[in-house]
Parts: C-alpha cells; sequence; structure tokens
C-alpha cells in the first residue's frame, strides 16, 4: 500500500508540474492583454500615450481593477485545478497499470494451464501425466510404497469420428471424460494423453486385487449407453496396467508395459489386462525394438523381399509375395517374426501394413515398366480390415504408381477375418469391386466355416505350409491337401501351396492338381535386385534346383 501511495504521489507531482507551467505562461499572457488595455483606455481618457495616462486610466477605470485581479485568480484556480487532475490522472493510469499486470498474470496462468491441460475435457495432458508419474515414481522409490498406472483405449473410436463427424467424437470424450472422473479416487490422477486414450496414476494400491477392482469400476461406469442426438451408443474400452515396482521403476517402462498390456487386451476381447512377464520376454534388446519400430517405419529402415510363386504345369513365375525386413543400424536384418508381433502389441501394425503396401506397389510398377507381368501379394493385417478409409487408401495408392488392381493380391488369414465378420465383408466387397484379388493365407489352420467362406470374395486359398512339409511321409497331410485342393475348385478357386521344399513334393502337388506353388525349391525370398537374376535364370530354363542368388 505504501509503494503504492509513493508511487502515486510522484506520477501526480510531474504530472501538476507540467500543468503549473502552462499555468504560469497563461497568467503572463493574461498581465500582457491587462497592460495593453490600460495603455488604450489610458489613451482614450487623455489622449496621449505616457505614464501619466496610465496611472490615470487605473484610477478612473473600475472595469481595469476586476480586470488587474483575473490573472492571480486565474493562476490561483488553475493551480488548484492541475494538482486535482494531475492527481486523478496519475491514480487512472496507476490503476490501468496495476488492471495490466493483472491481466498479463492471467494470461501466463492460463498459457501455463493449457500447456498442461487438454483444451477439450481440461484433464491434465501427456506432459502432466508423465510428470506426476516421475514425481510419483521419485516418491515412490523414497518411501517404497506401491501405486499403479492404467492406460485405457476407446475401442473403435475411429468408426464414430467417420460415422458421426469429429464434433460427436469430441462430445463422446467429453461424456467419457465425465464419467471416468466420477470413478477417481481422491489424490489419484486421470489424464487424456491422446486422442481417445486416457491415463490414470493409482497412489493408492495395497495389491494387484485394486487394479483389477478399479478396472471393473470403470467398465461398470461405461456401460451405461452413451447418447449423441436421440442416438444410443454402446462404448466398450480396453485397460492395461502396470504396477510399481514389480513392473518398472521409471515413468518410460511403466507406460511402456502398460501400453503393452492395454493392446494385448484389446487384441484379445478381455476388456483389460495387468501387464504379465508372458506379454513380453523382458528382453532388453525386445523392449527397444519396441520404441525403434515407430522410427523404422519413418525412416525407411525396412526393406521388402519377394517370394515368387509359379504355375505347377508350367512353372511360370504368376507372382511374387512381399516380406518384410528390418534392416536394423545396430542388428542387421531382422525378420518378421521378431518385430511383426511389437508391430500388433503396440498398434503400429496398421502404418506397417501400409508401408509394405505402398512399397510393394511402387516396385512392382517399376518390374511392370520392365515388360515383367506378374502379380503382387502383399499380406493385410486384421486392422485394415477393420478400417473403413482402407479402400480408399489402397485407390489412391494404385493411382499414384499406375498399377491394375487386377495385379493384387490381399493374403488375409481366417482369424483376420473372423475379429468382425460382417465389416471385414464390406471392405473385401469394395475392394474386389475395384477388382482387387484376395487369397486365404495359411488355409485350415483358423475356424472360419465353409457357409461364412462361400461369402468372402476370395480367388484362391493358399495351403499352410505345415501340410505341405511333410506330404510324402504323412498320409493324413496328403489327405487333407487333397481334400483342400478339391474343395476349392469345387468353390471355383485357385490352389497355392507354401512350404515347397524340394522336386518331389511338388511333382506330388502337380499331381494333384494344385494350381501354384511356392517354396524355397523354386525360390527363396529375394531382395529386388536378387530377385530379377533369379527371374532371368528361371525364365531361360537354367533351375533345376534351389538356386542360391542372394545378394547378402
Amino acid at each position: 500500500m505504501g509503494t503504492t501511495f509513493h508511487a502515486l504521489q510522484e506520477n501526480a507531482s510531474l504530472l501538476k508540474q507540467k500543468a503549473s507551467r502552462h499555468s504560469v505562461v497563461g497568467a503572463g499572457i493574461a498581465m500582457i492583454a491587462i497592460v495593453i488595455a490600460t495603455i488604450m483606455s489610458g489613451y482614450f481618457i487623455t489622449g496621449e500615450v505616457s505614464l501619466a495616462a496610465i496611472i490615470t486610466a487605473q484610477k478612473n477605470n473600475v472595469v481595469l481593477w476586476v480586470l488587474d485581479s483575473m490573472p492571480f485568480i486565474f493562476a490561483f484556480w488553475g493551480q488548484y485545478v492541475s494538482s486535482i487532475m494531475s492527481f486523478e490522472a496519475s491514480s487512472m493510469i496507476l490503476d490501468q497499470t496495476n488492471d495490466l499486470r493483472a491481466y498479463t498474470k492471467d494470461i501466463e496462468v492460463k498459457a501455463a494451464h493449457e500447456a498442461t491441460h487438454d483444451a477439450l475435457t481440461d484433464l491434465p495432458n501427456r506432459v502432466l501425466f508423465i510428470d506426476r508419474l516421475q514425481q510419483a515414481t521419485f516418491l515412490s522409490q523414497q518411501k517404497v510404497p506401491v501405486f499403479g498406472i492404467l492406460l485405457l483405449d476407446i475401442d473403435r473410436f475411429k468408426e464414430v469420428n467417420d460415422t458421426l463427424g469429429h464434433f460427436n467424437g469430441d462430445r463422446l470424450i467429453k461424456q467419457v471424460a465425465l464419467r471416468l472422473s466420477g470413478a477417481l479416487m481422491e489424490g489419484d490422477t486421470l489424464a487424456r494423453i491422446g486422442g481417445d486414450e486416457f491415463g490414470f496414476i493409482l497412489s493408492r494400491l495395497k495389491s494387484r486385487s485394486d487394479v483389477e477392482n478399479f478396472c471393473t469400476t470403470i467398465h461398470k461406469s461405461l456401460s451405461t449407453p452413451f447418447v449423441l442426438d436421440n442416438l444410443t451408443l454402446d462404448v466398450q474400452v480396453s485397460i492395461g496396467a502396470a504396477i510399481f515396482p514389480d513392473h518398472g521403476k521409471d515413468a518410460d517402462t511403466l507406460v511402456q508395459r502398460a501400453d503393452v498390456a492395454m493392446y494385448i487386451a484389446k487384441h484379445d476381447k478381455m476388456g483389460f489386462a495387468v501387464y504379465s512377464p508372458e506379454f513380453d520376454s523382458h528382453n532388453p534388446r525386445r523392449l527397444t525394438l519396441m520404441g525403434e519400430l515407430r522410427n523404422a517405419i519413418t525412416n525407411d529402415e525396412l526393406v521388402l523381399h519377394y517370394h515368387p510363386k509359379v504355375f505347377s504345369d508350367s512353372k511360370i513365375l504368376c507372382s511374387v509375395e512381399a516380406l518384410v525386413r528390418w534392416n536394423h543400424p545396430s542388428h542387421g536384418f531382422l525378420l518378421p517374426d521378431e518385430f511383426v508381433p511389437l508391430a500388433e502389441r503396440t498398434g503400429l501394425i496398421n502404418d506397417l501394413t501400409l508401408w509394405i503396401l505402398k512399397e510393394a506397389l511402387r516396385q512392382c510398377a517399376v518390374w511392370h515398366q520392365k515388360n515383367y507381368a506378374f502379380g503382387i501379394a502383399v499380406n493385410i493385417s486384421s486392422v485394415c480390415l477393420s478400417d473403413p478409409g482402407f479402400p480408399d487408401i489402397v485407390t489412391g495408392l494404385l493411382a499414384s504408381n499406375n498399377f491394375p488392381a487386377e495385379s493384387l493380391i490381399m493374403e488375409i488369414t481366417e482369424t483376420s477375418i473372423m475379429v468382425d465378420p460382417s465389416r471385414s465383408l464390406d471392405i473385401l466387397n469394395r475392394l474386389h469391386n475395384m477388382g482387387v484379388n484376395f487369397s486365404i493365407d495359411d488355409f485350415g489352420t483358423g475356424y472360419s466355416s465353409l457357409a461364412y467362406l462361400k461369402k468372402l470374395p476370395v480367388s484362391e486359398l493358399k495351403i499352410d505350409k505345415s501340410f505341405v512339409t511333410d506330404l510324402q511321409k504323412s498320409r493324413d497331410n496328403a489327405a487333407i491337401v487333397n481334400a483342400i485342393i478339391q474343395l476349392a475348385h469345387n468353390l471355383g478357386l485357385k490352389v497355392v501351396a507354401e512350404g515347397v521344399e524340394d522336386k518331389k513334393t511338388f511333382d506330388h502337388l502337380k499331381i494333384l492338381a494344385c494350381d501354384i506353388q511356392q517354396g524355397f525349391w523354386i525360390g527363396e525370398p529375394f531382395d529386388a535386385e536378387a530377385f530379377e537374376k533369379w527371374l532371368d535364370h528361371w525364365e531361360a530354363g537354367t533351375i533345376t534346383g534351389p538356386p542360391n542368388y542372394s545378394n547378402g
């Protein structure tokens, strides 16, 4: 208060000094005017301009007396008014300055809040979530209490955005956030850390059962349908949990393992899952690969190898299957078994599939320009078969590479189709209408019914190599292969046998009327350059056994 009053006095003093200078100038002008008026009055009275005439005018003209007093009256009045005005102006300036400072402070507080909170739900965002998680790990290491984190993802939320629009998607997110907030215990943290992903920090845990009970509570809180514009929506979520210190002693590890548990819960439709060593080998290399896979896709560290497929009767190349390899800067070439399961667990399988499809079409388009007219087969994940926008993406890729849809074969598995049969069928039909062909991979290992098989717009069945490998030794395998071939032909489908490792197996399959064969006896998966070398020798008829044209 004393500082404010002192500042007020200083400001008023400065303003008063400026106002006083103007008052003095005004008084001076007034006095000059009085002198001139007195001289003129004396002249009119005496007829001359002299000191005597001025004195006479002052003695005889009463009006001049009043006029003589006016400069002093106005000077005094001006000083008084200027003092009041300067003080009021200073007070106004000080008030405005304080208002500006308060407004600036409010802006700073708001900016800090927006930097750490989600704009839609006003919940803590990922930045604040990680910060609180780091604090929790630090404090827990000092006091050794147990706490847990949960990661929650809304199942098929993309469908809401695609069908009802992003505005209604945002409305649903806000409603979900309100229900989750209601389930939160005092002292715990709820954050929105992604588009449809939420995170919890549970600070009061006594055992694993507390986590499971809280997950059950969350599912109950979301069990009542949501209403958007008279449309009722049932919302399902997948939750992954990790517990400190059992599953990690730092924030990054806990988040990573909760994320793994969440995708296990989503993939297996479990509702929720608490991280377990069964979900991952705990191999540091695998954990590192998990974090590096996204960058590998973005930075084109992946490469494709091409596995040839030939007609049984003519041995003419009909297509190649694109198989992904990871050219890791530290670990060298990694086979799909080492990183595709990681992509499935971390939600990157869609990005990986699209990368493979894009690169396969690009390379095969180059071969078509060289007059190598064969098809390209690409394995498609169940995630893509559940994405309504996938056919549009394929349309764009085909157009950008000027690649005929009829030369693209999408290999799908029975299990991937059965994840969501009705939606998968719709997407398959849309792609089929574009001209894309489909092959059911690993046929005989899934659980799809023959009745459903008839509905699928597929052009071929691919016999799993587990039945082909021991074809010469096992009568049961031979019977199964023969039955699949007969079934496929009766349905108007071609048959592809994979795992052909020797000439006897090739000839046996030819006798059984298998249409197409694939395996190491024909050719191994080659990179693009080695594949062209293989193709030149194969067309020249010089390959009589397992070739070896790999360049590393």
